[in-house]
């Protein structure tokens, strides 16, 4: 039974104006924030083409039925697949995410802005090839960048005050709801198509954090952010189409997503929407792990020297930490599967102890077999420190730190290693870039043909040739 007989449909929620008016009308003129974009699209790209090398993320891609290929469709990087730009978003997405090696976005929600490229390059080469095939121009790398930086922004100024864990659901809703937005200004959508996308995505709802925590952690963490952003194309197709949006989507009472959803809370943007997070995004450069883990990974290698020989004299690992961490990834008792290690601070602390690096193998069961770790673990303490938590939200520090201790049973210890900021850092982007370079490097040797790899390193070194070239002889690059 429908409810509010006689009510007048009245103007858009002021925070869907909001964006609609940045996807539509707001000029980015920060250089800083299209080189960041630059690398941020190199170094997804390398994620992406990592995933190929694990049958849990290619099962999943391809058609939705078997051998259909469409005409003009979008190609998916590093695979043979010519797909419809919503199934090609769900492929990347998939991809770009699967190792939780992708870029990262930490405030009250957490996230991965990247995310969002799935939707945005497989939208873009699919309406280059459109236009090519129909005798007009396609669209270049650098309308790539920008949408990816509208994508950014979007996702990660919502995430700065709105706390949506907090309640059960899982940051991708922020992933739907840029993805829609943006890619629906990519394809061409007027002011008002892209409220009408953006208010859908928020009628969806969310995804439940299930997935994430506890026995339940599984796969679809690795998938979600694809189907999120594929989600967003979809919804984006349908505004073009002319289908109707909801004024009312978030505001609504009773019915719209903060009372039903968000216990009533307002949902607000943390700042005017320009180009802050796309220059602040954090990068994960040396080793694939949970970002609010990153320090006291590195901090644990540092360490691996002083311990190596001493495993098993250990009586106690203090792991100091901030709420954040303590919240997502604080983890005992078993881990089942490569989802639920490489979310457990422990479980990547202890890597790093014992071995000196962090893989993505060491995910996966065979490493974990090796009783060391969970002995390890056994012996780990973490506690908050209230400072580190409190530097976590500081818009001016946005620090994600944490500090290892080992202590053993003859009453020595090693000195307590802290680590304030992570090498992806905005702060430690100089000495973080020859690094991020070597892994997309690696990446383009471990999947591509040495001539294609070459090619693609050559035009990523020359920014201005990168920007100008079409979209779709971008992604035949990478295409097998």
């Amino acid at each position: 039974m429908s409810g509010g007989h006689g009510e007048e449909r009245g103007a858009f929620d002021p925070l869907m104006v909001e964006i609609a008016d940045y996807v539509t009308r707001a000029q980015i003129d920060s250089s800083e924030a299209y080189q960041t974009a630059r690398l941020c699209l190199m170094d997804s790209l390398g994620c992406a083409l990592e995933a190929l090398s694990y049958p849990a993320c290619t099962k999943l891609l391809g058609p939705l039925v078997p051998g259909i290929s469409v005409l003009n469709g979008a190609k998916v990087p590093g695979t043979p697949y010519q797909l419809d730009p919503v199934t090609a978003a769900f492929n990347l997405g998939a991809m770009i995410r699967w190792l939780d090696f992708n870029d990262t976005w930490l405030a009250a929600e957490w996230g991965h802005p990247s995310d969002n490229l799935g939707g945005i390059l497989m939208s873009a080469d699919w309406l280059s090839r459109q236009a090519v095939a129909a005798g007009k121009r396609p669209l270049a790398v650098r309308d790539v960048l920008t949408a990816m930086i509208k994508a950014h922004e979007i996702q990660g100024v919502l995430a700065l005050e709105n706390s949506f864990n907090r309640v059960g659901l899982d940051h991708v809703l922020l992933v739907r709801v840029a993805s829609a937005a943006v890619v629906t200004g990519l394809l061409g959508g007027t002011h008002e198509d892209v409220l009408n996308a953006v208010s859908n995505a928020w009628v969806d709802g969310g995804s439940l954090r299930v997935y994430r925590h506890g026995a339940n952690t599984g796969s679809r963490k690795s998938w979600a952010a694809g189907d999120a952003t594929a989600r967003g194309v979809r919804l984006a197709l349908m505004a073009l189409k002319g289908e109707m949006g909801y004024p009312g989507a978030l505001t609504a009472p009773t019915w719209g997503f903060q009372d039903v959803f968000f216990k009533g809370q307002p949902v607000r943007l943390g700042r005017a929407l320009g180009s802050y997070v796309m220059e602040n995004v954090l990068f994960k450069v040396s080793f694939p792990a949970e970002f609010h883990a990153q320090t006291a990974v590195e901090a644990a290698f540092q360490l691996h020297p002083l311990v190596k020989e001493r495993l098993d004299e250990i009586e106690k690992v203090v792991i100091t930490t901030h709420e954040s961490a303590l919240r997502i990834i604080d983890k005992k008792g078993p881990l089942r599967n490569p989802a639920d290690r490489d979310h457990c601070i422990q479980y990547m602390t202890a890597i790093g102890l014992i071995f000196g690096r962090l893989t993505a193998e060491d995910y996966e069961d065979e490493r974990a077999a090796d009783p060391r770790i969970d002995a390890l673990r056994e012996k780990m303490v973490c506690v908050e420190n209230p400072q580190y938590s409190r530097d976590y939200l500081d818009p001016d520090k946005r620090s994600i730190a944490n500090a290892v201790q080992v202590f053993f049973r003859d009453g020595t210890a090693t000195p307590q290693v802290a680590v304030e900021y992570p090498l992806g850092h905005r702060r430690r982007r100089a000495e973080a870039l020859p690094l991020l370079e070597a892994k997309f490097r690696a990446s383009l040797q471990r999947h591509l043909p040495p001539r294609q790899g070459a090619a693609i390193q050559a035009l990523f070194a020359n920014p201005g040739r990168l920007e100008s070239v079409p979209v779709h002889e971008f992604v035949d690059l990478f295409a097998l």
